[in-house]
């Protein structure tokens, strides 16, 4: 099982579009994949046209109790998506309490990491979209995970909301002595627009092979696919930046390569 997180101090950068959008395009290849959503603000449960405030079950369930909850529980918070082989644990606003309410449970930190265990043999990859701030939750996510992809939105300001990012990485791997693999994926590149391809450079300049190789354009019909709750790649499975996702996926061999746009970085 691969298990991402895709996480960023810094919000309107692209994560849950990321996570959409990869998840999307794992599933519709026959892969079963589980989205969990870890935001308070319930931005992937919401783009599936679930109600973050009226859920009876959710990812908050995980962290409300002093263990975590028994299988039968757990598979009536997955929900359904369009697509029979893709699930998602919604998020709930009830989430803000975990910082003030859950930290002294029992293996609080690790409350994810379990879940997944527990449904090993159910899925093949497990997308976790997580949320802004450093605390349990993110720590869940980045204890959870194989591998953590950070969305930088090609702008000046976002660029430099990263180093935020980055020294929280630097903070956790001290506490807990192992290292994290990361990668920074550069989002909503307009490519005849000076500032995102000075921004993408200093990108490269300053975290070198840690920016993926692939970028992701600024696409208007990922924002038509959050608007009508649909699946970029079943949206418009031929658009930009469901190509520049879906090579992404294929360099991590997580899909077999087809023919997509040409997205690849040149330094």
């Amino acid at each position: 099982m691969n298990v991402w997180a895709v996480a960023n101090q810094k919000g309107g950068v692209g994560k849950t579009t990321t996570v959409a959008s990869c998840a999307g395009l794992l599933a519709e290849s026959g892969q079963r994949v589980l989205m969990i959503d870890l935001d308070p603000q319930g931005s992937l449960t919401s783009y599936f046209r679930y109600n973050p405030e009226k859920l009876c079950l959710s990812s908050f369930d995980l962290f409300s109790r002093e263990t975590l909850p028994a299988v039968a529980s757990i598979d009536r918070m997955l929900l359904a998506t369009s697509l029979p082989t893709l699930k998602l644990l919604p998020a709930c606003s009830a989430l803000v309490t975990v910082e003030r309410d859950c930290r002294g449970h029992d293996g609080v930190g690790l409350r994810v990491s379990r879940l997944i265990e527990c449904l090993q043999d159910r899925f093949d990859h497990v997308l976790i979209d997580s949320p802004p701030v450093l605390g349990v939750l993110m720590i869940n996510a980045l204890a959870a995970c194989d591998r953590l992809l950070i969305p930088v939105q090609t702008d000046y300001l976002a660029a430099r909301g990263l180093d935020r990012m980055v020294s929280t990485l630097s903070m956790v791997t001290r506490a807990t002595g192992e290292t994290l693999n990361y990668s920074i994926l550069p989002t909503m590149f307009e490519t005849h627009c000076d500032v995102s391809t000075q921004t993408l450079r200093a990108l490269i300049a300053q975290f070198g092979e840690r920016v993926e190789d692939v970028v992701i354009p600024r696409d208007s019909t990922l924002r038509d696919a959050s608007m009508h709750g649909r699946l970029p790649s079943l949206h418009a499975p031929m658009s930009r930046a469901v190509g520049g996702y879906r090579l992404l996926l294929e360099r991590a061999s997580l899909l077999v390569s087809q023919s997509t746009p040409d997205l690849s970085i040149v330094a």
